[in-house]
């Protein structure tokens, strides 16, 4: 079927640096590559989508990750980001979910309304139903789909249980109904294929796999607009710089990569003075202030030169409002010695395909979904074992130092490497991959969101009698 649909992208945010608004808008171009028309619902655009222009948008504050109806929501039922509230009385439980309930249908609505104004055939809930970061949002976007009837794809990235932050729940009934959910006739996606395991076993859907992918055809180069990044951030030709490309939250490890740089100071002295640690981006959804401060101390502790650089850094290159030049997080990969990729559970690895897509050699450790769905591809990166000491530090071992030295001090050894990994990456990651997946996603569920289409049709028409 060579169906062309109207398609609303729904999340908490969008238009941002994390990793699910980089994905949605990889997906966007590739839709409209295809020939669809997109739409855009979001808490919070946190930037522009030139892609979806703004009459083809809907601002939703109240689902936003920060709206304070979440804030008070999250304080209230999850134990773990409350440390002086133990418990919750039945009778306070009750008149929670009765205000989630009633807020949740008033935005469901307010969302058809746009949906029937549009006449939009489907809706695709990015991570809305997967983690409860936008509570009223995932609500809202069950009853669109459990009253409404509306088609839904599922882009699922990552899953609430396996965030400890939200684990001892006051309310799983709900979070088990809801995310995600069984509703016959919906389509669910996941990045893995432990991801597919998992929902399979746990909610009994059959989900499909799509990658992270990255636009291999079009990759980030070195250009005059970031080949003064070293100049505008105080860094000389000679530095060698260590790129740490996330978002500050602890599952990143980030403490291991100031552990890293530290040790390969200290085991190449030659080489101590000019490595510097960049973080690129900012802490996100997941604020932390005690983690930032270890960070730097452990950094102290490594003299290891420590730089924070989230205020340089945006979705789209252009001008602070300070008069400062601003950078894609990209434009600062194409200028990095190497990357630090080091987290203890990632749901894919978007940085690693940027880094691999800029060129970079990315030193990595064998999470989860590295071993089952990365490194099954033959990728030259260099490898650190999964393996944490007593101290729950991360074990470095002298051949992996060894190995980053001899990245970066043979040009040759490091062209081989990151040329290896783009041809590899740009075969199993690319948008040849993604558009041929999307291309199937449609055509599978085209049925499905052609009975949607039928109904909003319908109900439109009723709306305007």
């Amino acid at each position: 079927m060579n169906e062309k649909f109207r398609i609303a992208f729904i999340a908490g945010k969008l238009g941002d640096v994390d990793g699910v608004s980089l994905e949605v808008e990889k997906w966007i171009e590739v839709l409209l590559e295809l020939g669809h028309e997109i739409f855009a619902i979001a808490g919070k655009f946190s930037h522009n989508l030139k892609a979806v222009p703004e009459e083809r948008r809907l601002t939703v504050e109240d689902i936003a990750f920060n709206s304070p109806y979440q804030h008070e929501y999250e304080q209230m039922v999850f134990p773990f980001l409350n440390k002086f509230q133990t418990y919750i009385s039945e009778e306070k439980l009750k008149s929670i979910g009765e205000d989630m309930n009633h807020r949740s249908s008033y935005i469901a609505d307010s969302i058809f309304d746009f949906i029937q104004q549009n006449s939009i055939d489907v809706i695709i809930a990015q991570n809305t139903n997967a983690m409860p970061m936008t509570l009223l949002g995932g609500l809202a976007v069950y009853k669109l789909c459990s009253e409404k009837r509306i088609a839904a794809i599922f882009h699922h990235h990552d899953f609430w249980w396996e965030r400890s932050r939200f684990s001892n729940s006051a309310i799983e009934t709900i979070l088990s109904k809801t995310m995600p959910p069984q509703i016959p006739g919906l389509e669910h996606v996941v990045l893995s294929s432990y991801a597919a395991h998992i929902l399979r076993s746990i909610k009994r859907v059959q989900p499909r796999i799509i990658p992270n992918c990255e636009d291999f055809d079009n990759p980030i180069k070195m250009d005059e607009y970031n080949n003064d990044f070293r100049k505008e951030l105080g860094f000389s030709d000679d530095d060698i710089l260590v790129l740490q490309p996330t978002r500050i939250v602890p599952r990143k490890r980030i403490e291991d990569s100031v552990r890293l740089v530290g040790k390969l100071g200290r085991r190449y002295p030659e080489i101590r003075r000019k490595l510097h640690l960049i973080i690129s981006l900012y802490q996100g959804d997941e604020p932390n202030e005690k983690y930032i401060a270890q960070i730097e101390a452990l950094a102290e502790k490594f003299e290891v030169p420590l730089h924070f650089i989230s205020d340089r850094v945006e979705a789209a290159r252009g001008i602070s409002d300070t008069g400062l030049k601003l950078f894609t997080n990209r434009d600062v990969l194409v200028n990095a010695d190497f990357v630090t990729y080091l987290p203890v559970w990632e749901g894919f690895g978007n940085a690693l395909l940027e880094a691999v897509a800029a060129k970079v050699p990315v030193v990595t450790t064998t999470y989860l979904v590295y071993k089952t769905d990365i490194r099954i591809h033959d990728l030259k990166t260099i490898e650190v074992a999964d393996v944490y000491d007593e101290d729950n530090a991360l074990i470095i071992s002298d051949d992996v130092l060894d190995r980053i030295y001899d990245t970066i001090a043979d040009k040759n050894l490091r062209t081989e490497m990151v040329e290896h990994n783009f041809i590899i990456a740009k075969q199993h990651f690319g948008y040849d991959t993604l558009k041929a997946c999307l291309i199937k996603l449609f055509d599978d569920y085209s049925y499905e969101i052609l009975a949607s289409r039928k109904k909003i049709q319908k109900s439109r028409a009723e709306f305007s009698v």
